[in-house]
């Protein structure tokens, strides 16, 4: 059998170290499909222009840009500052920032297994040999020595597993960067939510309010008929009920608004008796008349949720290719250049020069299964985190289509609700105007007046519920939060 020279043995090395290098364990991250739906309800949505919408009715453009703050539809001024206020000092957002800092420093921690390890070796120490060590013919006094001199380190990534730890802890960073965008929706959200809470309640004391002014108007004319001896003591006790009974529906809504003013002093990072949020209207929010809508195919690349769990997918199969690796040899070569010497004074002689190369390689043999196992458990993480993936889409896919069947009903709603604030009170005015002239009782007036209270409530969960589902469909729609304001 031949023999092979240093010169064969080189290239021979060198050609399996090249063999290896190209292998990289595990498998290759793939980034799901979109999904294949080309709407997100059965029935189409009416476009622009088709005459298919009442007048006032918000339609759904697919060609309309998605603007750069999600909130700005709304056209509020007072939101927008609310929310880059919330922006700016909410603690959870502090909070997703320095988690996404401390996972792209360990990112950056990981780039190091690319390259040699290079480190300053000093020591000081005293040796003896026994007798058996060096023969019976050799005899080393004790001796003191000293050494100081680099060493260099190197890793060969044959089997991939250093760039699957690169990979995978990119993938990590990348999941905690869409994480901050989430959160920042999120608050963004909440304080837009929490405002049209504040607004509604707002409305609905106002209208409250009014209407304890025609009780007590109403009241009035009963004492006074009853004064003139057209109304009996029933009467004025019904419309004395009836003021009673709309007084007690005053400190629930003032709850409501104390409640939502409190979250947003909260998300605005302070205290309830260190910010006082604005006294938002419901008139002050614009109905946008046609909305953008990312197309199912785009979805996928705009919410941050989903693009969140992609990272997490992405990592956890790169985690399937570092669980690999570790069942592959691992060869390392270590090489060290020193001045030795067993004086100090002589330490730093030409003639204490040393240095040395070693190779090592090491192959798991029997492990019960460890590795294996392990590597196993990566795949079954690697399914798991792609079950969630595509629950997140589909999740996604439910919540839009909600919404825009949501805003779709809200115009019918709001069409309705007008119409009937519009017949109570001509109803009311007509029910007074016959009781003034001795037609009808104050039990119609109450009634009439109960009908056109209803209405009024109505009209104005109505008007709350649209702005409510128009920015709820912003939201679904992935809406951006520029990272300026983060």
């Amino acid at each position: 059998m031949p023999r092979l020279n240093n010169h064969s043995m080189r290239w021979c090395v060198a050609g399996f170290t090249a063999v290896l290098a190209g292998c990289v364990a595990g498998p290759n991250f793939v980034a799901p499909s979109a999904p294949a739906p080309s709407s997100y309800t059965v029935e189409a949505l009416p476009s622009p222009g088709d005459g298919a919408t009442t007048s006032g009715a918000t339609t759904i453009d697919a060609t309309l840009p998605e603007p750069d703050r999600w909130w700005a539809p709304l056209n509020s001024p007072r939101l927008d500052s609310a929310i880059r206020q919330a922006l700016a000092a909410s603690h959870s957002l502090e909070a997703a920032r320095a988690t996404l800092a401390e996972a792209q420093a360990v990112s950056d921690a990981s780039e190091a297994g690319r390259y040699p390890h290079v480190d300053l070796d000093a020591g000081a120490g005293r040796q003896k040999y026994g007798a058996a060590f060096l023969g019976p013919s050799e005899h080393l006094p004790p001796f003191t020595y000293f050494s100081i001199g680099p060493a260099v380190t190197y890793a060969f990534d044959f089997a991939g597993g250093v760039r699957r730890t690169i990979e995978q802890q990119q993938a990590l960073a990348d999941y905690q960067r869409h994480e901050l965008d989430a959160a920042a929706l999120s608050v963004s959200g909440n304080v837009a939510m929490q405002a049209l809470a504040a607004a509604t309640a707002r409305a609905q004391i106002d209208n409250l309010e009014d209407l304890l002014a025609d009780d007590r108007s109403d009241l009035k004319l009963v004492q006074d008929s009853f004064t003139e001896g057209q109304a009996t003591r029933v009467d004025v006790l019904n419309a004395q009920s009836q003021l009673a009974n709309d007084q007690t529906l005053l400190p629930p809504l003032r709850r409501d608004l104390s409640v939502a003013t409190h979250a947003l002093a909260l998300l605005a990072g302070s205290t309830p008796a260190q910010w006082s949020a604005p006294d938002f209207k419901l008139d002050e929010f614009e109905l946008p008349a046609r909305l953008p809508l990312t197309v199912p195919s785009e979805l996928v690349h705009r919410r941050p949720d989903i693009l969140a769990a992609e990272a997490q997918l992405h990592a956890a199969t790169a985690a399937v290719g570092v669980a690999s690796a570790n069942l592959y040899p691992q060869v390392s070569l270590t090489a060290t250049a020193s001045l030795q010497a067993n004086t100090l004074r002589t330490l730093f002689d030409a003639s204490s020069a040393a240095g040395g190369l070693a190779g090592s390689l090491t192959q798991p043999l029997f492990d019960h299964g460890a590795l294996r196992a392990r590597r196993q458990a990566a795949i079954d993480a690697m399914q798991a985190s792609l079950a969630s993936y595509e629950q997140v889409v589909l999740s996604s896919f439910g919540q839009v289509a909600d919404a825009l069947e949501d805003l779709e009903h809200d115009q019918e709603l709001l069409a309705s609700e007008q119409g009937a604030v519009a017949v109570a009170a001509e109803n009311l005015a007509l029910t007074r105007e016959s009781y003034s002239v001795g037609n009808s009782g104050v039990l119609q007036v109450l009634e009439a007046q109960r009908q056109n209270q209803q209405a009024r409530v109505g009209l104005v969960h109505a008007q709350s519920q649209r702005l409510q589902d128009t920015v709820q469909l912003l939201l679904a729609l992935g809406g951006g939060v520029p990272r300026s304001v983060q």
